[in-house]
């Protein structure tokens, strides 16, 4: 039995994050290399290793991502290795070199304590769907592992001078340098099945990428975890 299940071990550790299969991040934990990770992503774990809910920095960082219930990251630390997933989705690692991602409050999974963040609402969109989509912008040097519900594409929005379209369901992140505006249409196709007659979508413009998922289903937009 323990050979048929070799394939599923452990690999050696070669960075601070790396995938475990598409769906599982691993993270080398060290004292002193302190992470935030969505809350209730973790899923196993070696060594010793703490996490500390809602803590104050975060809940501080993060006083407009949820009115009234908190941040839903916690602080993990110690030394060892730490397994995150959420619900399957698949996780996407960056290793920011003096750089920054804007993305989706729903779709941060874990990323390095010592990098500068924030949150804020995406400007344009409110006024258009009726409801904000808050998004959480990373900056500085380490790592950052994003989730998405399937295989993601990543779309380089420098190379032409047209538009890129997304549905807002759809987005994961994107360059912050990017400008972002929300569009309103009206499609005879949105009448049938779930749409609602108007069709929403963020444009991008500018010199970056956006990362889009292929799902459109809103459910995990409004799901609060932790």
């Amino acid at each position: 039995m323990n050979q048929q299940l070799a394939g599923f071990a452990p690999t050696p550790t070669v960075a601070r994050m790396e995938n475990h299969g598409a769906t599982m991040l691993k993270v080398a934990m060290a004292t002193g290399q302190d992470l935030y990770a969505r809350a209730g992503s973790i899923v196993s774990y070696e060594g010793f290793i703490q996490y500390e809910p809602d803590p104050p920095a975060a809940r501080q960082a993060a006083a407009q991502w949820i009115t009234g219930e908190g941040s839903p990251v916690m602080k993990c630390s110690g030394d060892g290795l730490l397994y995150l997933a959420d619900y399957g989705a698949d996780v996407v690692v960056l290793n920011l070199d003096n750089d920054s991602i804007s993305v989706n409050g729903t779709n941060v999974l874990a990323f390095d304590a010592h990098l500068q963040w924030g949150v804020e609402k995406v400007k344009g969109l409110a006024k258009l769907a009726g409801q904000g989509l808050w998004n959480v912008e990373i900056a500085g040097t380490g790592w950052v592992a994003l989730t998405s519900r399937g295989t993601p594409i990543v779309v380089d929005c420098g190379r032409g001078e047209d538009e890129t379209y997304v549905d807002p369901d759809a987005l994961v992140a994107w360059s912050p340098n990017l400008k972002v505006k929300g569009k309103r249409s009206f499609k005879a196709s949105s009448l049938i099945g779930r749409g609602s007659g108007e069709a929403y979508q963020m444009a991008f413009s500018g010199q970056g990428i956006v990362v889009v998922q292929p799902s459109e289903d809103s459910t995990d937009r409004l799901r609060l975890r932790g």
